[in-house]
């Protein structure tokens, strides 16, 4: 933890870093409950890792080609994170499926943002899933991250609706707004301590309000 009590964060990314951008906004808040301590990326031609820099936060290049298989590249992730002192792990578009030793050893310090209304629409290509599937409502969802694939117990959700006439790309154009709204509201709520995982099941503090969005947002 920093000498104001706020808890250290890594953002994990593998691309341009927008939800990242989000998220440190947010954190540039006077009062927020965590500081981001670390930006990392698998993939050395991230184009987030220069936002990071711009906003004066550390990054750091784990590039996975370099390891010979997922253990080795997460025993590297593992080891960096806790030479920074981290004590959330806040993935926003990292692109690798983590080890189940590495997601057992952050359970309930590591959350994630998928572009889908869990637990519709897990993996890939979530817009093209929703547009075959045929549903009105799509959208996205934070969740703590556990070994099974997109498959957390579920902390905030926000939902847009499919318009006649809709592809894949003014879909996603839609939902990542609602994004960039909703995964600063849930990582405050988990890194403020009033969102937890106990039991397997997120528990929310009795005496905390989420803010407009936190919970359900339907625009």
């Amino acid at each position: 933890m920093s000498d104001a009590g706020q808890k250290r964060v890594a953002i994990l990314i593998s691309g341009r870093g927008s939800n990242m951008v989000s998220l440190i906004e947010a954190a540039a808040v006077p009062g927020f409950p965590a500081r981001i301590a670390l930006v990392l990326s698998n993939r050395p031609e991230a184009g987030g890792l220069a936002l990071a820099q711009a906003a004066g936060i550390p990054t750091l290049t784990l590039d996975h080609r370099a390891y010979p298989d997922r253990a080795a590249f997460d025993a590297a992730l593992q080891a960096a994170l806790g030479q920074a002192g981290i004590d959330l792990v806040v993935l926003a578009g990292f692109m690798r499926i983590l080890t189940p030793g590495f997601v057992e050893a952050w359970a309930g310090r590591m959350i994630n943002i998928h572009p889908s209304l869990l637990p519709l629409f897990r993996g890939t290509h979530t817009h093209e899933q929703a547009l075959a599937a045929g549903v009105r409502l799509h959208g996205c969802t934070v969740h703590f991250v556990v070994p099974e694939l997109d498959a957390g117990p579920i902390v905030a959700q926000a939902a847009v609706p499919v318009l006649p006439g809709d592809d894949a790309r003014t879909l996603a154009a839609r939902v990542i707004v609602q994004e960039h709204r909703l995964y600063p509201a849930a990582f405050a709520l988990v890194a403020g301590g009033h969102a937890r995982l106990e039991n397997g099941r997120v528990v929310f503090s009795s005496d905390v309000v989420p803010p407009d969005g936190a919970l359900l947002s339907l625009t």
